[in-house]
């Protein structure tokens, strides 16, 4: 089962509502502040992101709060 990567910002309500989203799917992740980690905020970056959350599964990731990925996520994880 892959890791489940937030990339996020103090005070990010598309940061908010992904966590809620995915606290609703019972998805476990981890929450990493880019303004406090110089390497994440590189790493988001090489990914082509400019827009907080980053959410990063395994191979899959997007930006921005998108309902439909978090569901997809959570089918996904289920059927491992």
């Amino acid at each position: 089962m892959p890791e489940v990567t937030i990339y996020s910002t103090k005070n990010c309500s598309m940061c908010g509502a992904t966590y809620r989203a995915l606290d609703r799917k019972g998805v476990d992740y981890t929450v990493i502040n880019v303004a406090e980690d110089p390497v994440a905020y590189a790493y988001v970056k090489s990914l082509g992101y400019n827009q907080a959350p980053v959410v990063v599964a395994g191979d899959t990731h997007w930006s921005g709060f998108r309902p439909d990925k978090v569901l997809e996520l959570a089918n996904s994880l289920s059927s491992v």
